[in-house]
């Protein structure tokens, strides 16, 4: 089973209960470590995990644990695109191609991390040659007034998902731009795969 199939074997029940595909460690900007959080989804029997630390893979190097089927190589890559900030996931990547090494970067500043976006074009196209799949993180936190035309953009440039299953909290819950069910009516719209997870920077 290829990486889009798994995702689309995926039901809206399995989130996030059982699938979780959207998981920060202390080699980003969480608090956990990163074989931490594999070892306290592997207590709640949950079914596939992706730990995706913001612009890095270097937790998935030395993990134990990066082979175990639970756990799907993932990263989340910092971008800006028409005067809004954005975050690209990519799933199913080659940790060990060339043009996601170089799009990484150690930096945990948001300011700074910010400064250093990457084009979305660029992210999309390095994930697919890196064998993966591209899908834009939390798009209601995205600061455009028209998402339907912002993901018709990214979309045209080779997206292949939404994050449709996210617990909109904290501060993005000031954000008022889309509602909260716009985001499947677009996957279904673009023929998007529909991905799901908590953004978690804590203890899973």
């Amino acid at each position: 089973m290829n990486i889009k199939e798994l995702f689309l074997s995926f039901r809206d029940e399995d989130f996030f209960e059982k699938v979780n595909l959207h998981i920060h460690t202390n080699f980003s900007d969480g608090i956990a470590g990163f074989d931490e959080q594999i070892e306290h989804a592997i207590k709640k029997n949950m079914r596939y995990i992706s730990i995706t630390d913001h612009n890095s893979i270097e937790g998935y190097k030395n993990s134990k644990y990066k082979d175990n089927p639970i756990l799907i190589k993932g990263v989340e890559f910092d971008c800006f695109y028409k005067m809004s900030p954005l975050h690209i996931l990519g799933y199913g990547i080659d940790i060990e191609n060339p043009e996601i090494i170089k799009l990484c970067d150690s930096e945990k500043n948001d300011f700074k991390r910010l400064i250093k976006s990457r084009h979305p074009s660029k992210v999309i196209n390095a994930i697919h040659n890196s064998g993966g799949i591209a899908v834009l993180a939390h798009p209601c936190c995205c600061f455009v007034f028209n998402l339907d035309n912002y993901v018709k953009c990214l979309k045209n440039m080779g997206i292949d998902g939404i994050e449709t299953h996210y617990p909109y909290n904290r501060f993005r819950s000031i954000v008022k731009f889309s509602t909260r069910t716009l985001p499947s009516k677009l996957a279904e719209k673009y023929n998007l795969l529909k991905t799901g997870g908590t953004d978690e920077h804590k203890y899973l």
